[in-house]
């Protein structure tokens, strides 16, 4: 199972990630996030990671922002958290992989929220519904998702801790895990914000392949 670390902050952190054989790793480019990675480090150090698929992370942020920053940090793929329309999303995924986040509520109906970004974005992201934009650390009822024929590779974030490897597995087992591409995972595996508890995320990894 893929995983990705979201909220990177310390390059030496994730030189770490690189040696673990961790797929993916998240930059927060929204300024009001506590992991802005731009606080923490120059774009010229984000392009410096070789060995691990580079995310950029960004927030209703504007076209030129986001492919100016993908050209800056030689992102492999954007993930776009906010309210960015079909149409945007496709102009994006015309220059970039387009990964976009659906949050998800219990009143939610996902096949309908989907619908539209279908043909637009190269994979979805489902997280935990919340007040504002970013992760809650929280989990939505993967219930909700398990009967669901997503149709494109997808992360699953919201919430996932230490522990949760066995619940990951037998989702798995579900419809919608069909179509699990990665798992994402950010608070649950800090010791602060933007500061990865690396033994936890390692043993996490071992357990979780």
């Amino acid at each position: 199972m893929r995983v990705k670390v979201c909220g990177m902050t310390q390059p030496a952190q994730v030189e770490a990630l690189e040696k673990m054989g961790v797929s993916f790793a998240g930059f927060i480019f929204y300024q009001k996030s506590p992991r802005y990675v731009l606080r923490h480090m120059t774009t010229q150090q984000i392009k410096g990671f070789k060995n691990i698929n580079r995310v950029g992370v960004f927030v209703n942020a504007s076209a030129d922002e986001v492919i100016g920053m993908v050209d800056e940090c030689r992102l492999h793929m954007v993930q776009l958290h906010g309210d960015e329309t079909p149409k945007f999303c496709e102009k994006i995924a015309d220059y970039i992989s387009v990964v976009k986040v659906f949050r998800i509520g219990e009143n939610d109906n996902i096949e309908y929220k989907i619908r539209d970004y279908m043909d637009v974005c190269d994979m979805f992201l489902f997280d935990t519904a919340g007040a504002g934009y970013g992760g809650t650390g929280k989990k939505f009822d993967w219930n909700l998702l398990k009967d669901v024929k997503v149709g494109k590779p997808y992360f699953l974030s919201g919430g996932i801790e230490p522990g949760d490897a066995e619940p990951i597995k037998q989702f798995g087992e579900t419809t919608a895990g069909k179509a699990l591409f990665a798992l994402d995972i950010n608070s649950k595996f800090e010791t602060a914000p933007g500061v990865k508890d690396l033994a936890k995320i390692e043993a996490f990894l071992k357990a979780v392949k």
